[in-house]
């Protein structure tokens, strides 16, 4: 029910122009449904079902807003309209949700909220804030968008480019932020959203390469985590379980965004080095030549100092753990300072090359920087415990 619930959500927008009313529309519709269904069987169109009974609601609320002339124009939008355009006005809420001049951790609930339908307990449960604290930032997030006048519709071509490249970067930090936990469901819904978006764009090489890379990651999903919640490396996860029908899905959505003969963005970089890890049989086998390569061209296409670390731990894999640290050193500055991982790699090429007491005191600085109760400093407390 959550595919029909974004679309009529999306189409109540677009004709009344007021998101809570919208909302509330297609609130009223599900819970009357689920009254009347399981009595009267289920209709043969239950999107159809739903988008009438959620539009008549809109109607009458707005016959009780009679004496607003604006309010009286989109009665007769609506009582005019007769088959709205699904894909175009879904489309149009990505692109307002994700709009600019939307503070970013307000893009992402809003669209997990009006998007992917998520209640506002599951969104502040993934995104690790207060219930009450988030659903303050949904009402202001809404109010801005009606005031500042923010338009709902597709960019215009000029801006289209610029404006997609925000929609897949609030996608990647909906799934980063769900990837991250043992319980998926927000990176299962950032990877419903990227299909989506690919549908919505299907000549998008970057949507498809955002797709690609969602896809491969969820591939080794379930070797992530062990029984207790707590992160397995990827040298310890057992591959017999990694999902080769996502990974086979992924590698198909990079050919078809190389098909596309544009040259490869960021997306497509990171994608192609997710497939290097989900089809080698293990860590030695892994072409860490081919990994290195693509993280220069990522740091020439996206220059980041976290994609210089991952590639300073693909040179280690490739030429040796002192050459390795010898990367990881010349990263050691403000960019990185207080960044947990920095030094949670030097503890692993350290301990991988036997030098315990070093290791030690480098693991112990990664555990005081990790997120306090994460999985990470967990893990890395782990690590600390079992040196000699």
């Amino acid at each position: 029910m959550s595919a029909e619930r974004g679309a009529i959500v999306a189409s109540l927008i677009r004709l009344t122009g007021d998101w809570d009313l919208a909302e509330d529309c297609v609130q009223d519709a599900v819970e009357k449904a689920l009254q009347r269904w399981p009595h009267e069987g289920v209709p043969r169109s239950p999107g159809g079902w739903l988008t009438t009974v959620a539009r008549n609601r809109a109607l009458d609320v707005l016959r009780r807003r009679q004496n607003e002339r604006a309010i009286l124009q989109q009665l007769a939008l609506l009582q005019d309209e007769e088959q709205p355009s699904v894909s175009d006005d879904r489309l149009r809420l990505i692109f307002t949700c994700c709009h600019p001049a939307i503070a970013l951790e307000n893009r992402v609930a809003l669209t997990l909220k009006t998007v992917a339908g998520l209640s506002t307990a599951e969104i502040a449960r993934g995104l690790l804030v207060a219930e009450s604290t988030l659903s303050q930032r949904l009402l202001r997030t809404k109010a801005k968008i009606a005031n500042a006048g923010i338009p709902y519709r597709v960019p215009p071509p000029e801006l289209l480019a610029e404006r997609t490249g925000g929609v897949l970067n609030v996608l990647y930090l909906i799934f980063n932020e769900g990837y991250g936990q043992p319980d998926d469901y927000l990176a299962t819904e950032a990877e419903r959203l990227a299909r989506l978006l690919v549908e919505l764009m299907p000549d998008e090489d970057e949507a498809l390469s955002l797709l690609a890379l969602i896809t491969l990651q969820m591939a080794r999903r379930a070797t992530r985590f062990d029984a207790a919640g707590d992160l397995v490396p990827i040298e310890e996860q057992d591959r017999r379980r990694w999902d080769t029908t996502l990974i086979d899905a992924g590698q198909r959505y990079l050919r078809r965004a190389a098909a596309s003969r544009r040259p490869p963005g960021p997306y497509r970089l990171q994608a192609q080095i997710a497939a290097c890890h989900a089809t080698a049989s293990d860590v030695a086998t892994t072409p860490w030549p081919a990994i290195v390569t693509l993280y220069d061209a990522l740091l020439t296409a996206h220059p980041s100092p976290v994609v210089a670390l991952n590639r300073a731990v693909a040179v280690g894999f490739r030429d040796g753990y002192a050459a390795g640290l010898a990367e990881l050193d010349r990263l050691s500055g403000p960019a990185l300072a207080g960044y947990y991982l920095l030094p949670a790699a030097r503890a692993d090429f350290l301990r991988r090359s036997g030098r315990s007491d070093e290791a030690r005191a480098a693991y112990d600085e990664a555990a005081r920087l990790a997120p306090d109760g994460s999985a990470e400093q967990r893990l890395l407390e782990r690590r600390l415990a079992s040196l000699p």
